[in-house]
This record gives structure tokens, sequence and C-alpha cells, in this order.
């Protein structure tokens, strides 16, 4: 989570709500409502603390399936941790399993990819969930070149130097247990290449394997693996500003999947436009105006004409009266004082093309900051009247004055 610092120093990056519930809780709802669903395990490389703890309790008792924390004891990358724990993902003698990383939003289309794996292939084939980008973003992602009638992967590169394919990766996966052996041929290759090399702690890097380029580089036009591409939709959240064009999709989703968790208009209650999710504890004056793509935290205080829209105001945190907030990630016991102005630019893919993905903006560009979401970090004050612009605000900073275009260390 280095590029969504400073949010991921609070919690790690899979906890932080996206569109009111943690980001990893749209991936366990969609495991959940997948038929034969037997157990859903999370793997990371986070030291297991009371936050994990407390969200996987709650987890298993809302969606009713067991689901457990699974620690690397170092980085392994995307195919090194489901081999070093294969014997507790084959355990159960699952035929099949799902892998879903946990910083992609997405509808999930699960059902679908089992439906397809059973149309084409056979027994043993894997899936990866594929969506179309446009030709300049696709050299960001894995472009899948795939046979026209069958959907087989006949090329596989990740992150080309030149265009190969507006198909890319979308992080979601279909294996069954035959994929081990191809991770297995990946660790066995690592180890004698390192037994050339006389290095000390060899065993450690041979367990590093990266499913995109070590694994499906070489299932690629061998008949084994298949691409199912989706039209919903789908983004990456690698820093704070895709949190807010993520939390929209969500939000957009709820109307169909969780229309409770949209406010609506009532007389005597706030202003809402769009679509809004307020945490039922959160306590909103009758004259503040919310939305569109407005998440409010749990005991969240807003006071009388504050002005929310495309930002996320995280749990504690207190908009004083008359403030404005715009395209800001608000942390938690934050508080802005009254008639400040909060506000950042965001890093929307462009409206007019319906294949743009958001862009992973660099932080800084010819040496200065590129302007995007503002944030602010947890328990930061802002005092009254003052505009705060483009910044990044790190944890436990009491502000004195404007900021603009500034990272406050």
């Amino acid at each position: 989570g280095t590029r969504f610092r400073p949010l991921s120093f609070e919690v790690p990056k899979p906890l932080f709500p996206v569109a009111g519930v943690p980001m990893v809780q749209h991936h366990i709802e969609a495991c959940a409502k997948v038929p034969g669903m037997k157990e859903i395990l999370l793997m990371g490389f986070y030291q297991p603390h009371e936050a994990l703890s407390r969200f996987l309790v709650s987890a298993q008792q809302e969606f009713k399936i067991p689901i457990r924390y699974l620690q690397e004891y170092a980085a392994l990358g995307t195919g090194g941790g489901i081999y070093h724990f294969r014997d507790q993902i084959l355990s159960g003698g699952a035929e099949a399993f799902f892998v879903l990383n946990a910083d992609v939003c997405s509808e999930f289309p699960l059902q679908e990819m089992l439906e397809f794996r059973q149309q084409h292939g056979d027994a043993h084939s894997f899936v990866i969930l594929g969506t179309t980008a446009n030709r300049t973003q696709a050299l960001n992602y894995g472009c899948i070149v795939a046979n026209g009638d069958t959907q087989e992967v006949q090329h596989y590169v990740e992150k080309p130097s030149t265009f190969v394919s507006e198909i890319i990766n979308c992080g979601i996966y279909l294996f069954t247990p035959a994929i081990f052996q191809h991770i297995g041929e990946v660790f066995q290759r690592n180890q004698q290449e390192l037994e050339l090399e006389e290095s000390s702690n060899g065993w450690q890097r041979a367990e590093v394997i990266r499913l995109e380029q070590d694994v499906f580089t070489a299932l690629a036009g061998s008949g084994k693996l298949y691409v199912y591409k989706t039209d919903g939709f789908w983004s990456q959240i690698k820093s704070a500003g895709s949190a807010i064009y993520a939390s929209r999709l969500y939000l957009n989703q709820y109307s169909k999947s969780h229309p409770e968790r949209l406010a609506q208009n009532k007389p005597g209650g706030p202003v809402i436009r769009g679509n809004v999710y307020i945490h039922p504890t959160a306590s909103i004056d009758s004259t503040a105006v919310l939305g569109p793509n407005v998440s409010i935290g749990e005991g969240v205080t807003v006071g009388a004409g504050v002005r929310v829209r495309e930002s996320i105001v995280l749990h504690g945190a207190s908009l004083h009266d008359h403030t404005c907030v715009l395209n800001t990630i608000v942390g938690w016991d934050s508080t802005i004082g009254r008639w400040a102005r909060v506000e950042g630019t965001p890093s929307d893919p462009n409206p007019n093309d319906p294949y743009a993905k958001i862009d992973s903006e660099t932080l800084f560009r010819d040496g200065r900051l590129t302007p995007s979401i503002t944030i602010l970090g947890c328990s930061v004050t802002i005092p009254a009247e003052v505009v705060i612009l483009n910044s990044i605000v790190l944890p436990h900073k009491e502000l004195s004055r404007s900021y603009k275009n500034q990272i406050i260390l």
C-alpha cells in the first residue's frame, strides 16, 4: 500500500472503506454468492492485528462462510503466496478455486466464469477475467491475445512496451488444483537458477513467483488458459484517488444490489444528490447538501450548510458549519473548521471513452506535485476559513493556514 499512503498507515489497504464497506468485503460478498463455495482464504504479508481479526469475525457472521487469514512470512508475489499455502487451499478437496487481487473493484462475474469454463476447455482449464482497455492504457496492464472463436489465450505479455492487445487482465482468476503443477515447475526452475548463483537466501527467493509473468506467459498457447471477457465495471485501486472512483462504481451498483445502503431524501434530512452512503451512526445537519458519490463513515458529524461531493469521509471526522469538501478523502477523526474549503482534482478516466481506465498517476511530474485528490490523514485539524487545494496532509497535523499543491509532512 505504498501508493496509498498516508491512508495505509492506519489500516491495511484491503480494509480501507470503499462505498461504506472495507474494500475486500466486496470480494467476499461476491464469493459468498457462488453456489458450493466452501471457504474464503485471505492471504497477505500484513501482521494479523485487531482490525483484521474483528473484520474476519464480523464477515464470517454476516456471510455464513468460514474465512481465514494466512500470513506470508515474506512477500511472495502473486503466485508464490498461493503455492506456499497450496496444502491449505487443497485441504477441503476443492474442485476449483478463485484467486482475486484485493486492489481491484469489479462486478466480480464469478458465476459467469464458472459457466464459461464448463462451455470452453476441459475440466482442467484455467480462466482469466479480461476487459477491454484503450490502446494506450493497455500497455500498463497484462495484455491477452485470444482466439476469437474459442477464447483460448494464445499469447500473454505483462506491461508490454508496444501495443499487443486491448484485452487486459483484471486480476481475477478461476483455477483448478492442476495450476500448482505449473507453479511448481517455475519454483523448481527458480531453485536451479539460484543453485548456479551461490547465495545464502536462495530458498526464499525461489518462492517469489509472479502468476502473470512466470506462469501465464508459459501457459499461453498450450490450450489450458482461456479468457472470459466482461463488459461490467472494473478498475484498479492503486492510489487514494482511484478509491474515490471505485466508490462511485460501487455506489452506482448499489441501486441494484443494495438499495438499502443508499441514502434517500427525507423531510427534515439533508439534501441528497445522486448516490450517497451514510453510516447510520453519522449525524448530518438538515441543511447540508451531499453527493453525488459521497460516502460518510461511522460517527461522522456534518454541520449546517456543509457541501460534500465526490468524497469519502472516514469515521469520527467532523465537518463544521459551511465547509465545502470536493474530491477529497477526509481521514479518521479529522476536523475541518467553519467556512473552510478542502478540494482536490479528480483523476477520473476520460468520460468520452467507454474503454478508458483510471491512470495510476505518478505523485510528481517534472519535479512538481501532480494535481490530484486531496487527502487528509487521520487526526488532521484544518482551521476555519482556509483553503486546502490538491494537497496531501500526513496524520496528526494541525494546520494554521491555507495550502495549495503541497505534501504537508
